[in-house]
């Protein structure tokens, strides 16, 4: 049996509908900021519980320009999580802003508890990440976020329909930063992303930020950059944005399923699961004794198992000039040496699953 990671082309394997729909918006030439995007950035808000969503070329510039629109940039520092992407924190660098890291606990995101040590004069913005289909626990962030006077940049890029307490990621902070690249829950065909906030003049702002600061066609009011959401991807999100509830539900039950099976396996450890909090699995998770065999043999035996990520971002050879070394971020490190990530999407079957299970299984009983 295989158990493929991409599920891209079940996804999209029944659309002629959404077909038709391409057919039609082609014929209208609205190409640029048309209808189709409109009607998408008013559903999209209306899923996440927001007053605004901005359309934008990628969840990269949903981070970058939510900066840019807070005047982040030379001399300012945003901290944010040391497990992270870099598509979190190349925006920070790129504004020329520093990020400074925080290490993570067993949910994978940032250690609330570490992070007022970290903050200096020179802290301008928090960058909380929700890793995984995770979140921050972002009651505590807002607390410090208020105490500090510091404004909270949500990286929601993993987690959309994530929440806490029922409050949706993306809905704490000034900005709430998605995307949706291909190997997103929701996702379009290229990239894309999209930028959340019920703050009117910041909205003004970032509509203003991603079309090249144009308040109309002859008249540029502030410095920006193209960075629009293709029209085209927005006819593609119009078509996917209904099935949202469903496609985290499924995602839901499937790492549900895995839990119950996996758990019974000695040599794996399940990622605590906080009642309070809806984990939407972007990624499904699990620590792994031997990691480094397992994973070959689940690749031997058909099972496109991965690691996220093998190399902590706070270790990468681009960010050596921060001067961070190993034991700095000590939860992390050892993180690195036992995640696995196991196919969780939407499309898998019940058969498929528990050939996950057993091949975990029968790996370990044959040592």
């Amino acid at each position: 049996m295989k158990v493929r990671y991409s599920y891209l082309p079940q996804q999209f394997e029944d659309c002629e509908d959404l077909w038709q729909d391409l057919r039609n918006f082609v014929a209208t030439g609205d190409f640029t900021l048309g209808e189709p995007l409109t009607r998408f950035e008013e559903s999209f808000a209306k899923l996440i519980g927001t007053k605004y969503a901005i359309g934008v070329n990628s969840g990269t510039d949903a981070i970058k320009l939510s900066l840019k629109a807070l005047n982040i940039g030379p001399g300012d520092e945003v901290i944010t999580a040391a497990n992270t992407f870099v598509a979190t924190v190349g925006p920070i660098c790129e504004l020329g802003a520093t990020p400074v890291f925080v290490d993570c606990n067993d949910t994978f995101c940032m250690d609330t508890a570490l992070i007022e040590e970290k903050i200096t004069k020179k802290t301008k913005a928090f960058l909380p990440v929700h890793y995984t289909g995770y979140m921050t626990d972002m009651r505590v962030m807002n607390q410090i976020s208020e105490k500090y006077k510091i404004p909270v940049i949500e990286d929601a890029c993993q987690s959309i329909l994530g929440a806490i307490d029922g409050k949706n990621a993306g809905t704490w902070g000034k900005t709430g930063a998605f995307s949706l690249h291909p190997l997103k829950n929701i996702n379009v065909w290229s990239d894309g992303g999209v930028i959340v906030t019920d703050d009117t003049e910041l909205y003004k702002t970032l509509r203003l930020l991603r079309n090249h600061g144009f308040e109309n066609r002859d008249t540029v009011v502030m410095m920006g950059c193209n960075s629009r959401l293709d029209t085209i991807q927005a006819v593609v999100g119009n078509w996917i944005l209904p099935q949202a509830k469903s496609i985290s539900d499924k995602r839901i039950g499937n790492a549900k399923y895995l839990d119950n099976g996996l758990q019974k396996i000695n040599e794996i450890s399940i990622p605590p699961r906080p009642e309070d909090f809806r984990l939407v699995f972007h990624l499904y998770i699990v620590f792994a004794e031997d990691r480094d065999g397992l994973l070959k043999y689940c690749l031997e035996k058909g099972i496109s198992a991965k690691i996220h990520y093998p190399i902590p971002i706070y270790k990468q050879t681009a960010l050596n000039y921060l001067g961070y070394k190993d034991g700095d971020f000590p939860v992390t490190d050892a993180h690195v040496k036992k995640i696995i990530t196991f196919p969780c999407d939407q499309h898998l079957k019940q058969d498929q699953l528990d050939y996950i299970i057993n091949t975990v299984a029968s790996y370990y009983e044959s040592k």
